[in-house]
Formats: C-alpha cells, structure tokens, sequence
C-alpha cells in the first residue's frame, strides 16, 4: 500500500509517526524573491528575499543539514537562542521621500537575539551572547566580535519576540556597532549560506562592483524557530536572507529616466535556483511605478490592500521563463515615455504617518544634549515609544530628560510639554556597561515631539583613543516604534509570515512599525597626538646628529703634524716649490724621524713595521715623506 504513495507524502508520514528519524528533502523548502519598487527623486529600490524553512522535528536531526546552512544548525544545538538578527548596513533610509523599508535597519552593524531555556541565567546567556556575536563575526567575515558588555543592552519593552517559544524564560540582547563599514568581504560570505550560492538564481544579481555603489544598501539575516504547542519536538528552523538596495538613477548618466535589470546589476538574469521552490519578481506598478512601461509584459498582476492602501504589483515567474531549455540571460526594463522631463519626478510623494531625526546641540568637548524629533503627520493620536543606548564615555543626566511639543505648522517648540506613559532607565557604568533608557508617551495628531537629555563627555585614557581619534566617537541610532491605525507607505511583512506574498491583502487593526534614526559623532576631550610624533622625531634626530661626531672622534687615531715654515711671498713659494722637489731639506727630514718615534710609542711592534714601510729618511736619491697628512698640509700651504 505504501507503494502507491509518492515519496514526499511517505516521507512526511514517517516524520509523523517518528520524530527521531532522518527527515528528507521535501521537508526543507527554498523561496527566493525580488521586489522592484521605483521611488521618488530617480531612486529605485530593489529588495532581495531568499528564506529557508526546515520542519525538522527532533532536535538530533539538526546534524543532518542539506538545504540550511551548517552552522545555523550548530547555532541552535550550541546555544539557547530562538530568534537571531543581524543587520549590516551602509547609508540611511530617506523616510521622507522614499517610504518605510521592507526590513528595517540601522547604519553600520546591529545584533539582537532571544535566548530560552528551563535554566538559563543572565551569566549564562551573557556567555553564549558574546559567543554567539564571535561566530557570526567569523561567519560574516564582520567585526561583531567587538560586542560585549560595553555596548549591549536587554531592552525591556520595544523589542519583542518573533517566534513561538518553548518552556522556559525569555532573555534578549541587543548591541549595535555604528562604526562598522560594510564592503565585499562581508558579501562573500552572506552568498555562501544560499543554497545555490552566487552561481544561480536571483543572488548571481548581487555583484559587488554593483551593489556597493549604491545609495544605501543593507544585508540581513534571520534566524527563528517556531515550535507548536511548546513541543521542542515539532519545531520549524525558519531562516531569512535580505538585501535591500536604493539606485540612484542619475548616477547611471542616462538621458532619460529608463533602467533596467541589467543596467543596474551589470548583467541579466541567467535563471532560478534549482532547488528554490518558488523564484518571482514583484514590480510595483501604481505610484512612481505608473508612468513606466515594463519590457517584457508582465503575464500576472496582483492588486493587494493593505489598511485602505493599495498597491499593484506585476509578478515574473521565472519557473515559467526558463521553462524552456536552453541557456538565455531574462531582463526587464522599465521605458519612461520618451516626452517626459527628468524634472517631474522630483515631487515628494504623500509623506508618512511617522518621522524621526535626531541631532546634538552644544558647543566645546565637555558636554552637550541630545535631540530627538518625532513628528506625527498622521490626523490621530498615535503611542510612541523611543529606546536610547548611549555608551558609558557619555554621561547622561536622567533630570534634565523632557518632551515638549508643537503643532506641526509652528516652526518653534514653545513650554507645552507631554507627560510620560513609560519610562526605564538603566545607568550606565564606565568602562562596563552602557546606559539605557526607554520611554513612552501618546503623540497627538498633527504634531512634533522634541525629546532632549542633556549629556556629559569623558575624558578616555590615551590607549582608548581609535586610531583617527580626531574623527569623533559615535553614538549609535535610537530606535522609535508605533503601532499606525492605517497600511499607508506600510510594506513590512507581517510575523507570522515568511514570504512578500504573505503581506498582500494582509489587513489587521494595527500596524507595528519600527524607525531608526541618524547615529551620531561626538567629539570628546582629544589629546594632541601628534607631541609624541614630533617629540620622536627631534630626539631621532639629535642622536642621530650627535652619534657620527662622537663615534669619529672616540674611534679614530689624531696624528699631529708640525707645519714647514714657507716663505709668504708668491714668487719666494714658487722657487721653495721648485728646489724641494729634487732635494728634501734637512728640516724635513728631522720632522720625519720625529713622527717616525711618536708612531712607534703609540702603536708598537706592528705600528713600528708599518711606519718603516711607509716613511723612509731623505738621502741622496731624493725621497719625499710619504705621510699622507703632511703631504696633504704641504700643498695646501703650498
């Protein structure tokens, strides 16, 4: 009878019946996704999805891995960690002109994860925290092995959890690292844990050369498990791989506002992942995306709405594209009308419900405030709340923290102030921890809250300076969460989704959205570093000045010779000169005998043997002294 089933349905049957046992290739499902969205202001935004879900039932059948990465696998056999994010990203999300993002994230590196277990403790999960953060920075090729305590925090309240957890308690982690720059070297490594690699698929679109010239690109990964009924036994390994990535068409020096796949990524598609179970595009085409005509014509169309806002997107299956064989390139190009001016799509689109910024005030390295704009364009009162980690160099003072408000027509913020709904503060410790502070409050409709905390710098030890410590120390990115009444600029995915069609038609009461503002640069007490350079320098230099002289002087042999006495007049010189080249005087020859003796007492035997090889008396024959010193002083003087 079990003949005549396929052999994904005896499979699942087997998974079913016995947990422990080997699970197959059916039980692991590979989805890759790409979604084109035209922005205003010639942006593009292209947002790559790859995800990978493994029902792998017993926790022992994590050893055998074929479609999940290896060493997600020993991640959760290792660790107590349920959800893991990690984020590596260059530039910052224009909120204003460009919307909300698929996937939120903040520039440089950022890092949380969710830890449980029936024993676990704060030591232990501080442990396998930096642990954890040490193999994702070998894995990512990353700096993430700089998070510690100094930088992480446990938020208690804006963070919450994504995956169904099992028995136990819940702990989380969080720490950013602002000064991370994200290049090649982490792209490498982020392709390998596909499935497929960079050799197929949508993921042969992410070339470097291409993706990090960009205006903002972003590289993300998620891992979570989701167990049912609290049964670690039945439990999915969901893992989820972004790139999300802003084009900036008038880089590309066109004449017109036309682009393609090709233009953007340096070459076409050559086809899908052979072990992907799904592989589409998505293009938006109402909004910016309206005035584009797509070659080739889409053959699907999907209309989805969202909280009253809706949203056209044409969909390219590339099961369907390739169904042919044979070896081809796939591109789609996007043709404005020939009669439009670069000009027009310079208008901002419809601005969000939601904005942030953040900035410093005060002058000089000792102390300073900062600054955190929420606006709320939004006609309804909506519940703000705003996480804060400032590092231990930066003294924060809790008194002097203060919301006040303006209607959003005022340029000015006057002395109405907001009450607080909530409120954490964790002090921080230097050297050790950082301080942590999470608030909310109620925003009402059509109005900017200014949120201030005045701060103090420290003075750091000399070995804690960067190498470029002029450059400044950063600050790294408040997080402001939301819950909007309204889908409008919304195109984040819901949690217990896993694909972008999963957000289509996804309508709820409420919509949780999470901003990131700007990360700062503080400029603390900085020492001159250059003294110690110049102090090196002249030292160097006086030694080196000073050495040659004394080294001649205290190594060398200073023999003294007695001047001949010439006579003054030029032509008494000429005649002297004359009748001492056949004959040498008298004189002469005494000075030599008497060198001859002084050479003899100060060197010996051997200076004895060389002095009679060099010198010989004058006699008949006419020789001259062969001392080179005295030879030398006889034609100067001569």
């Amino acid at each position: 009878m079990a003949r005549m089933y396929p052999v994904a349905f005896v499979l699942l049957l087997l998974v079913a019946l016995n947990a422990g046992a080997n699970l197959g290739r059916d039980d692991e499902r590979f989805h890759e996704e790409l979604v084109v969205r035209p922005l205003s202001g010639d942006h593009v935004n292209t947002y790559f999805q790859f995800t990978t879900r493994w029902h792998y039932g017993d926790k022992d059948n994590l050893y055998h891995t074929q479609l999940t990465p290896r060493v997600i696998a020993e991640l959760l056999q290792q660790f107590a960690v349920k959800e893991l994010h990690i984020g590596l990203t260059q530039g910052l999300w224009r909120y204003e002109t460009w919307g909300y993002p698929i996937v939120e994230a903040t520039s440089g590196a950022e890092m949380w994860a969710w830890f449980s277990g029936a024993n676990l403790t704060n030591r232990e999960v501080d442990r396998q925290w930096k642990e954890l953060a040490n193999v994702f920075s070998g894995v990512l090729c990353a700096s993430l092995n700089f998070v510690d305590n100094t930088n992480s925090i446990a938020p208690r309240h804006l963070i919450r959890p994504q995956f169904m957890p099992a028995n136990g308690r819940r702990f989380v982690r969080y720490a950013t690292l602002p000064r991370e720059i994200v290049c090649t070297e982490n792209l490498t490594p982020w392709k390998k844990l596909l499935p497929c690699g960079s050799a197929s698929g949508f993921a042969s679109l992410l070339n470097s050369g291409h993706v990090h010239n960009t205006k903002y690109h972003s590289l993300g990964l998620k891992v979570r498990v989701l167990c049912e009924d609290h049964d670690e036994d039945n439990c999915i390994v969901e893992l989820t791989q972004t790139a999300n990535l802003v084009y900036d068409l008038r880089l590309f020096e066109l004449s017109n506002n036309d682009f393609s796949l090709r233009r953007m990524f340096g070459m076409g598609l050559n086809g899908f992942c052979e072990l992907a179970e799904s592989s589409k595009i998505y293009v938006q085409r109402n909004e910016q995306g309206e005035r584009y005509q797509l070659v080739p014509e889409p053959v699907h169309e999907v209309k989805t709405t969202r909280g009253g806002h809706s949203v056209v997107y044409s969909v390219y299956d590339m099961h369907e594209q390739f169904k042919e064989p044979g070896e081809r390139l796939f591109n789609v190009a996007w043709l404005a009308p020939k009669s439009e001016n670069r000009r027009r799509n310079l208008a901002k689109p419809s601005l969000p419900p939601v904005t942030v910024h953040r900035y410093l005030l005060g002058h000089g390295q000792e102390r300073g405030r900062i600054v955190t704009e929420v606006t709320n364009s939004h006609y309804d009162t909506l519940p703000i709340m705003l996480q804060e980690v400032i590092p231990w160099y930066v003294h924060a003072y809790l008194h002097t923290l203060s919301i006040r408000r303006k209607p959003q027509r005022v340029n000015e913020y006057g002395r109405q102030r907001l009450p607080f709904k909530l409120l954490h503060y964790t002090p921080g410790k230097q050297r050790e921890l950082p301080s942590h502070l999470e608030i909310g409050f109620t925003l009402p409709g059509q109005t900017s809250a200014l949120i201030t905390i005045d701060v103090d710098y420290l003075l750091l030890k000399w070995l804690e300076y960067p190498p470029d410590a002029n450059h400044g120390h950063y600050i790294g990115s408040a997080i402001v969460s939301s819950q909007l009444p309204m889908g409008r600029n919304y195109t984040a995915l819901p949690p217990e989704g896993h694909l972008f069609e999963h957000s289509f038609n996804a309508t709820r009461p409420s919509y949780v959205l999470s901003l990131h503002t700007e990360a700062l640069i503080v400029s603390l007490p900085t020492p001159d570093f250059s003294m110690p350079y110049n102090v090196i320098c002249l030292a160097c230099t006086v030694v080196a000045l000073a050495f040659g002289p004394i080294h001649s002087v205290a190594t060398k042999m200073i023999i003294v010779g007695r001047q001949a006495s010439t006579p003054k007049n030029f032509v008494k010189k000429i005649f002297n000169k004359i009748f001492r080249r056949g004959k040498p005087t008298d004189e002469a020859a005494a000075e030599c005998e008497e060198l001859r003796a002084a050479g003899a007492a100060a060197v010996g035997a051997t200076g004895m043997a060389s002095a009679r090889a060099s010198i010989s008396p004058g006699g008949p024959s006419g020789d001259q002294p062969l001392l080179e010193d005295l030879d030398e002083e006889e034609e100067e003087q001569d």
